[in-house]
Order: structure tokens, then sequence, then C-alpha cells
């Protein structure tokens, strides 16, 4: 994201930089781009429309290299954009930049062009909870139950990161496919940053959902449990607690009164009764927090015989990353934003296990628990592992640090995510990564080491850049495949190194190049043998790497206050 856009496009950048120092350079400059690169050179856009909504429609698209990716794209027009419409963008955009949970639709890529600003997200094959309760009409009381909770993980994880959705209905909430129940929140249009010593103001929603303190235009993130309350009733019921004209919608809300019909809810438990009573109280400071919400007996006692554990293989993988050099970390980070539904799907269950506060992150004494309690590992290595994991130092490991410790071990390195991952550090397109490129995505250094070093450590030909078939070489540990015109490519190198020649490979590695051995990462072990596309254990690299943020590009700030100082006020409807 370090190449240089017109001043019209550095606009939403400028307004929300520093995302990079929140949630670390390779989440946010990996992910946002701007001129010369075109999303076109990635992504390919059909005209098939997806859905709809405030800002326009959202259409499929499909990768360049492989259309069995689709994906969904919304565009928006950012030339001469209002003050009040700019401010709304930079926050949606600044705030979907940083959602990293299982329940939340993933934001692959943002583009900036001439006068337009692309996002292109997951695609959820599966539709609205909105038409599954239209389709099945009622929901059982056990599916219920599930739906909710997924929705309170969502809430609980964007609530304890300062963050308020201001819009939940559900027409918010996606499957990921039709024959899945597992649900993602969506549309960030309205969301902002909450500081909770302050009240919000503005009137965001839509009526039937919005909570008695929005009417009053004095409310906290509390505003969205009653909106949840209000899906949880609908799935319980089959019928909206609010409704009718405007006016009795708002003195309904206003006072609490909804009605139980007896034919809906006589079949309901107890403990269901009580969950949305509890989620529908008019006083916010007496209505339970997402928290409190989960360790409800309605939604806890679902797991007191099926709980959720981690097994060897997930914990193998995350000592394994633990021990792997910086580059290496800094690549499968990069890959994780890269991962597929389904690879993503393989792996998922894990992180909510080991997410033992349910705030959507693996907090230290989460990891502890876990691998010392039923693992037996030291104290000293759960350390060394969750250092490692933590990829921006904030105390926390994400959900894209625990998928990046999940590839090449539980999730296979095939040709397309190797590609995908690839482009995001080729920023220019050139077919290429170079120091300059490491630069503009990861700043002068990564974890303290310079962009020059990481080079070296994939630059398998020596000559100042990693090619793609280099940079699958070192990631998979595979031989190298070189013509014969790269061979004399890396003697012409050699020759114009002159009195540099031990920098370069000697004539016995050339051979090595064109012949049948492997060029491996360092750190490999000849003597165990590892499959083809896999890192195991013996087989990762020990050099050094490095991150850092210093000098790394403008792209957003922390997502404040500030950045939205204006909001747009949506029309109660």
């Amino acid at each position: 994201m370090g190449n240089k856009g017109s001043k019209k496009s550095n606009d939403i950048g400028e307004h929300i930089r520093g995302l990079s120092e929140h949630m670390g350079p390779i989440v946010v400059s990996g992910r946002y781009h701007r001129l010369p690169k075109r999303m076109e050179e990635d992504y390919k856009v059909h005209d098939v429309v997806l859905g709809s909504g405030y800002n326009g429609v959202v259409q499929l698209a499909t990768c360049v290299d492989d259309e069995s990716y689709r994906f969904a794209v919304k565009a928006f027009k950012i030339g001469n954009l209002k003050r009040e419409k700019k401010a709304q963008l930079e926050s949606e955009v600044g705030i979907y930049l940083c959602m990293d949970h299982p329940h939340i639709t993933r934001l692959f890529d943002v583009y900036e062009a001439d006068d337009q600003l692309y996002l292109v997200m997951e695609c959820m094959e599966g539709g609205e909870l909105f038409d599954r309760v239209t389709h099945v009409k009622r929901f059982t009381e056990l599916d219920a139950a599930d739906a909710v909770e997924q929705m309170l993980l969502a809430l609980n994880y964007i609530h304890s990161h300062g963050i308020v959705h201001r819009d939940l209905k559900l027409e918010n909430f996606l499957y990921e496919s039709k024959d899945s129940s597992h649900l993602k929140l969506i549309d960030f249009g309205f969301s902002k940053v909450w500081d909770p010593n302050i009240k919000m103001h503005v009137s965001c929603g839509t009526l039937a959902y919005v909570a008695p303190e929005v009417l009053k235009k004095a409310y906290t993130s509390q505003c969205d449990i009653w909106s949840l309350g209000v899906i949880a009733f609908v799935l319980l019921s089959g019928y909206m607690p609010f409704s009718g004209s405007e006016a009795v919608q708002t003195r309904n809300i206003s006072s609490g009164h909804y009605v139980l019909k007896p034919e809906r809810w006589s079949s309901v438990s107890l403990e269901g009764r009580q969950f949305v009573k509890a989620m529908l109280e008019v006083d916010p400071y007496k209505r339970l927090n997402a928290g409190q919400a989960l360790h409800h007996p309605w939604i806890h006692h679902r797991h007191e015989k099926d709980g959720l554990n981690v097994d060897k293989g997930v914990v193998d993988a995350l000592r394994q990353f633990g021990k792997v050099s910086k580059f290496r970390r800094c690549c499968m980070e990069m890959m994780a934003w890269s991962l597929s539904n389904d690879e993503r799907a393989k792996v998922r269950q894990h992180f909510i296990a080991l997410d033992k506060s349910q705030q959507g992150t693996i907090k230290l004494g989460d990891l502890k628990q876990v691998l010392s309690e039923q693992f037996n590992i030291s104290n000293e290595e759960t350390l060394q592992i969750f250092d490692a994991l933590d990829s921006n130092h904030d105390e926390e490991i994400h959900y894209s640090d625990f998928l990046a410790a999940m590839v090449s071990t539980r999730i296979s390195l095939h040709d397309h995510l190797l590609q995908s991952t690839f482009k995001k550090f080729d920023v220019d397109s050139s077919g290429y990564i170079t120091a300059s490129n490491l630069r503009d995505v990861l700043g002068e250094t990564w974890e303290g080491e310079q962009v020059e070093k990481l080079l070296e450590e994939a630059d398998l030909l020596k000559d100042n850049r990693i090619s793609f078939e280099e940079f699958k070489s070192y990631l998979r540990g595979d031989p190298l495949e070189i013509h014969e015109e790269l061979a004399t490519q890396v003697i012409d190198v050699r020759l114009r190194q002159g009195s540099k020649q031990s920098d370069a490979p000697s004539a016995e590695s050339v051979l090595t190049l064109k012949g049948k051995h492997a060029i491996e990462p360092a750190g490999l072990d000849d003597k165990v043998p590892h499959e083809k596309g896999t890192v195991t254990e013996s087989t990762v690299a020990t050099r050094s790497g490095g991150q850092g943020i210093n000098g790394v590009h403008p792209i957003v700030r922390h997502i404040s206050d500030a950045v939205v100082k204006t909001e747009l006020c949506c029309a109660i409807s």
C-alpha cells in the first residue's frame, strides 16, 4: 500500500491511518491497495447482484486465477463525497479492516481507484437469517439457542474491542452456505468506535430493533443487546415483539411492552423465556451484557455435555509456529488472510475452544490453561508460543494469528493459496517480491529485522528479489525447479558481483540449481523425510527475519472518535 496514488485517493487512507499500529502492518497493508494496483488484476466482477443495501448493490466476483473462488464486492463512489458520507465510509472501512473473528464476514481486500473504493468480502452463499426464519417460520429452541450464541460471540468480540454495531437485525446475519448453520455478522455501515464514558446521541438502525435509549438519543453499546433480544424473540416465536404503526412501535419499545402469545411460547422453556426478558430489559444498566448473556443458563448449559476440546494436532501446530523463522511467520500471517472459508472451517472450532474469555481473542491465561493443564507444556514454552503468535504485540492472539499457525500443518499449501499470498507482497505487480515491496507492506523492519535481511532468507537465486517459484520452494521445502536460462542468470549475477563472489552461488550450487538436488529453507533436517506441501517441525527454517512498523506508510490511523467527528444520521424506518 506504499504505492503513491492521487491526492483524491489518498484522502480515505489518510483519514483512517493508524490501523497498522492497532492490528499490525500485515493485516492492513497486505489488504489495502492503492493505485497503480487495481482490483481487476486480482478479481473479475460479474453482473450478478448478491444483495443491495443503503450504499448500493453487492456483486459477485471471482478470482482471476481460479474462478471457483467466489467473493462479494461492494463499491463506493468516493469522488466529491459530502462530509457526512465520507465520515461514515471512513468509519465503515476502518472498522471492517479491524474485524477478525469466526462469526464476522471476512474482508479480503480494499482497493482505492480514481473515484471508487472497492471492498472484496467473503461470499456468504447461505442467505440471510431473515430468509431462513421466513422459510422455517420458527426455530426449534435448540437451533435458536445455537444461533443466538453465535451472534453473541460476534457481539462480545466487537464490544470488548470498543466497537458498537448499531444496526443488528435478522438481515445482517448471513449463513455461510445453504446446508450450514454457521452465522456471520455483516454491514458495519453504522458501527462506531465507542468510549464507554460517553453516550452516543445519533439515532441509527431499524425501528423494530432499536432500543428504548436510542429513541431518547442517549445510549451505549447495550443498544446492540436489545436488538439481539428482538432477534431471539423472533427465532423462538416466529413473530416480531414490536409491530404496528411507527407511533405504536415507538410507544411499546419505550415502555418495553410486548405480548407473549401462549400458542407460541407455551412450548418454550422457562430459561428461554427468562433469557429473552433479560435481553429486552428497558433499563440498559439492568440488561444483560454480551458476556453475561453467554453465561446465561439457556446458552451455557448447552455445552455441559458437548464441550469443545483442542486436539493434539492443533497444539503441535502452535508449538511448531513458535520455532519457525521470522520471515516464515510473516508469510504465514499474510497467508491467513487468503484462506478460503472451507480452509478456515477446518480449524475455527479449535480457536473458539481456546478463547476461554469468549471475547474473540486468545489471552495468555487462556493458552496456559489449555497447554499446561491438558498437554503438560511448560510455562516457558507457552510464553514462547504466545509471543510468536501475538503478531501486533497487543497481548492477544487474534483469529488470523491462530490461522497462520495452522497453515502448512492443518491446511495445505496449494498453489492458489501461495499465489494469492505472493501477490499481497508483490504490491507493484512486477512478478517479484523486492525489498521495496516488503518495505511498503511491513515498514523498514519486521520483528526487529531489516527487510533486506528478510528478503535474503527466501532469495534462493541471490538476485535481490524473490520469484514465485522461489517463494513456493521456500515455504514448501520443495526442490526449486530451475530452467537453463535461470541457471545462466545465476552465473551472470556471480560475474557481476566480481570481488563479492562469496555472496553468490558457487559453480557447484549452479549445478545444484540445474540438477537433482532440492534447494531447501535453512534449518531443514535432511535426515527426516517430509511430505510435499507441508513443513514439519523438523523442516522449519531457523533464520531470523523481522517486523516493526517504523516508517510504515500512512494507510490508516488507529480508529478513534476523531475519525468520525461527523456521523450520518440514519432515518429510522
